[in-house]
């Protein structure tokens, strides 16, 4: 018998490029999520994380979300949503609040409210804000500064902001498949919630989630978000790649990437299998074998990782000049789809000189046989940050923010009228 799903059972949503993905959680008293269903279709309509065709899009939202019904016998009303896209920007910032003798939690919220108000260009808004630690006076940095006697607080934070016209879209096509919108989170700190420890939160690890049009890279160092960024590149662009020099279509060129590419040359494991790829409007199929794949595989997935390198070298540089930690002593973490090419751990390691490990979701359980895997990182990583992100003192912050504006506005218009 179908169910209402209740307050205990959560829904990601993911609508990317090459897929669109739902999984039904329910969250355990310890912290782990219970799969009780999912549901997949191709993505139809989106191109680089942003919605181009919005009713190919609703449609296959729609078919994902009815798979994961059926799977979970459960009705779903709400959902919370992944949003990536080159135009999400991630930024650090610095907020201070005057003390009046020792630090209170609406201290913390009014150094962070002065670190979120700086003018942002025209077209982005405020996505996230994250804390990454606080300062009294001339105090060493702490991230829990509650209680500590000063007469200054400075509060560091990660910001991250979206496009309006990105997000309006993607709203617009969830919203057209009957879906509640209970919150919105960047893909890759969806994902880092997923396949990151603490651990590597402090010691330094770098997140590198491979879609299929982008790819999403967050830095954290000494427990907090650094860097977060997306990079126009992804899967596709190799699938596209293959097509072009093997002169195929774009389903055999996804085909032969997915059961025989690597991402280095020769291929660690039967680099003489023979291939066959058909050819486009009729003509003769040709073979070729493993080793010449990969000679075009192993060049791609090399550059993508190398664009990465060359955004962390200018990371390094900047913390470097403000004091903070740079090293990276947890290496670097692959996930999604895309991190599932043959020898990619090899290639990273070349690149990147660091260890590498692919990030598969951390503390599942129930249907764990269909979503134990990288390319559902971010959708179960929806389920984990809503689960550690109260929605309601969320609306509550956004209702206070409304609140202080219109009495600021009351105020100004009677200084205006009467004094």
């Amino acid at each position: 018998m179908t169910k209402v799903a209740e307050s205990k059972i959560i829904v990601g949503l993911e609508v990317g490029t090459h897929k669109v993905v739902a999984v039904v959680g329910e969250v355990l008293p310890d912290g782990v999520i219970n799969v009780i269903g999912s549901g997949v279709s191709p993505s139809k309509g989106v191109a680089g994380g942003g919605v181009v065709d919005l009713e190919a899009t609703v449609s296959s939202i729609q078919r994902a979300i009815e798979e994961a019904e059926s799977a979970s016998e459960c009705k779903i009303m709400g959902i919370t949503l992944a949003i990536s896209g080159q135009h999400i920007r991630g930024l650090n910032e610095t907020g201070h609040e005057t003390l009046s003798g020792i630090v209170k939690s609406t201290d913390l919220d009014e150094a962070l409210r002065s670190a979120r108000s700086i003018r942002l260009p025209e077209g982005l808004e405020m996505l996230h804000i994250i804390p990454q630690e606080y300062r009294v006076d001339q105090l060493p940095a702490t991230k829990n500064p509650l209680g500590l006697s000063g007469m200054r607080l400075q509060a560091n934070a990660h910001l991250i902001t979206c496009h309006n016209d990105w997000l309006r879209n993607l709203k617009n096509a969830v919203e057209g498949s009957k879906l509640k919108i209970d919150q919105i989170v960047f893909s890759g700190l969806a994902s880092s919630y997923s396949v990151l420890t603490e651990d590597e939160k402090e010691l330094g690890v770098c997140l590198i989630d491979i879609g299929g049009g982008t790819m999403d890279v967050l830095v954290y160092t000494g427990g907090a978000l650094r860097f977060s960024k997306v990079l126009p590149y992804g899967g596709n662009h190799v699938t596209d790649y293959i097509a072009q020099v093997f002169t195929t279509s774009r389903n055999e060129a996804e085909n032969i990437k997915v059961h025989y590419g690597s991402a280095i040359s020769p291929p660690t494991t039967f680099s003489e299998k023979k291939i066959e790829v058909g050819g486009l409007g009729g003509r003769t199929p040709r073979t070729f074998t493993k080793a010449q794949l990969s000679n075009i595989t192993a060049q791609c997935y090399h550059d993508l990782l190398q664009v990465i390198e060359n955004e962390l070298v200018q990371l390094r540089h900047e913390l470097t000049q403000k004091g903070i930690r740079q090293d990276l002593i947890a290496g670097f973490v692959l996930t999604g789809g895309g991190s599932q090419i043959e020898d990619i751990v090899e290639c990273a390691k070349s690149v990147f000189g660091s260890q590498v490990r692919i990030g598969t979701p951390l503390n599942i359980t129930g249907l764990t046989d269909y979503v134990n895997k990288p390319q559902y990182a971010t959708v179960l990583g929806l389920i984990q940050y809503t689960h550690h992100n109260d929605v309601e003192s969320s609306d509550e912050s956004g209702k206070m923010d409304d609140v202080v504006d219109i009495a600021k506005k009351a105020a100004k218009w009677l200084q205006e009228k009467f004094f």
